[in-house]
């Protein structure tokens, strides 16, 4: 009877050995190439900042979701008036900050108030410009009154600027911050890594993950050799140009998605000839965009055709409008009385996506008659003399700002666009909350920017993410400046 119950004992420890030994690993160490200047999403622009702690130690009343769309997150859920200028929100309850302080109607208030103030020194003040007043209702209440409709209201507070702080900890946010968020900040090792552990108390669904550490790589070439050994198991934003090291690896992900970064072959509009549709509509036949996207991004890059990510949801693909035609591009410049072709100058900014399509794009150009002579500038250059001055023919750059599709309504804007039609959509679409409706007129704007060949829409800069073939749950698209982790696990 002894023997048996040794046995059977033996087999209940080996059993539960194996099992710890094929237990799902709960730590993870991701790779970033930058570090962050402090670790307060309200005080700064670095998108490091966001990089690390959007979503994972700070959150806003709504938050965005892996394919940009708006999800609620301390509002539970939001009314808005008829008039599409007083929004109340109804807030969680039950939830609190790292430091044990209760989250109200009050913190909201103050968040906003702090953000919008004159004092502020938030990077994107202007998401706030549009309120009037913020009232706390009840603890569980508040109601933002605003100076008059504006659409993308609920998509403003969902960036990391808009998170809520509370009165007790915002000054010290960035050295040690404290959120609502289902990890909360253990450490910051300077120059080397930043370090957060699962929150206990979390209001929502917990994280899977028990530690998350943020290792600061700013050396490409050290990627690769990092994944090999172990030492990082993710890099969401990975070299492109290392890609081909792992790519046949079965022990890695090479995941290619898209950014807010569409790249354009931009155009000045009221600059002769590029004043003619028929001039622009040809340049935009005459581009290979495959052959731009193999030489610019390293094949990487998603084509596009009018200013949207292929990861929005409100994206329509019109990247058949112009397909690459030499024939029709020379039609269109005989009708415009250009049948000889003519010469122009393209000036480039630093990038290698702007260098290296500039050459191809020069040469797709000279065989429709279009002649450019090609001007390297730098940075300081490019913002004065083309995006300042507006002075130029042809320039390339890519717009990484989310959700940007405004700025062609935009009057002193370097595009030098102008069309009535446009702008009433743009007017509308500030004014509308209903998502339908938003959806049907960003569609409008998109087609409409494609018809007038405004620039030459070319790809959405792809986010390249390397990581371990056992996790999950890491964000295939880059909506936002984030990492977030609050549902990344591994496999078992």
């Amino acid at each position: 009877m002894r023997l048996w119950k040794t046995i059977l004992a033996a087999a209940v420890l080996s059993l539960a050995a194996g099992t710890a030994a094929f237990a799902a690993r709960t730590d993870l160490v991701i790779g970033i190439p930058l570090e962050p200047p402090h670790l307060d999403p309200t005080a700064g622009a670095a998108a490091a900042i966001d990089e690390v702690l959007y979503a994972n130690v700070f959150e806003g009343l709504t938050r965005i979701g892996p394919n940009g769309e708006v999800l609620p997150d301390l509002a539970e859920s939001w009314t808005i008036s008829d008039d599409g200028k007083v929004y109340t929100f109804k807030l969680h309850t039950g939830v609190k900050f790292h430091d044990g302080t209760d989250f109200d109607a009050s913190d909201v208030k103050f968040s906003l108030d702090r953000a919008r103030a004159d004092n502020s020194v938030n990077a994107q003040k202007g998401l706030f410009a549009a309120i009037d007043k913020v009232d706390v209702v009840d603890p569980a209440t508040v109601k933002v009154t605003l100076k008059n409709p504006q659409g993308s209201f609920l998509y403003n507070m969902g960036w990391g600027d808009a998170v809520i702080v509370a009165p007790e900890s915002a000054d010290t946010n960035k050295e040690k911050p404290i959120g609502t968020g289902p990890f909360k900040f253990q450490s910051w090792a300077k120059g080397s890594s930043i370090t957060l552990v699962k929150s206990d108390n979390y209001w929502g669904t917990p994280a899977f993950l028990d530690k998350a550490e943020f290792r600061i790589v700013p050396d490409a070439a050290a990627y690769v050799p990092a994944l090999l050994s172990g030492d990082i198991q993710a890099f969401p934003f990975f070299d492109a140009d290392s890609v081909a090291q792992v790519k046949d690896d079965p022990r890695f992900k090479v995941v290619i998605g898209a950014t807010e970064g569409e790249t354009l072959l931009s155009i000045n509009n009221k600059k002769p000839p590029f004043d003619k549709l028929q001039v622009r509509q040809a340049i935009s036949y005459a581009l290979d965009r495959k052959a731009i996207i193999d030489g610019a991004s390293a094949g990487l890059g998603v084509p596009i055709g009018s200013h949207m990510s292929p990861a929005n949801k409100d994206y329509v693909d019109l990247t058949g409008r112009y397909p690459h035609d030499v024939a029709k591009a020379k039609e269109l410049l005989k009708e415009a009385g250009l049948e000889n072709g003519f010469k122009a100058t393209l000036k480039l900014p630093p990038p290698t996506y702007a260098r290296l399509g500039g050459e191809i794009i020069a040469s797709e150009l000279r065989d429709v008659g279009i002649d450019l002579e090609i001007v390297p500038v730098e940075w300081a250059q490019w913002l004065d003399q083309v995006f300042t001055k507006k002075d130029y023919d042809l320039t390339i750059v890519s717009h990484t700002e989310p959700n940007d599709i405004d700025i062609y309504s935009r009057k002193d804007y370097y595009f030098n666009y102008d069309n009535p039609a446009f702008d009433k959509v743009i007017a509308d679409l500030n004014l509308t909350s209903d998502e339908a409706k938003r959806k049907e007129l960003l569609g409008q704007a998109q087609k409409i920017l494609a018809d007038d060949a405004v620039v030459g829409f070319l790809f959405e800069l792809p986010k390249v993410g390397v990581w371990d073939a056992k996790l999950q749950g890491l964000w295939e698209n880059a909506p936002i400046q984030a990492n977030d982790v609050t549902r990344v696990k591994w496999s078992e």
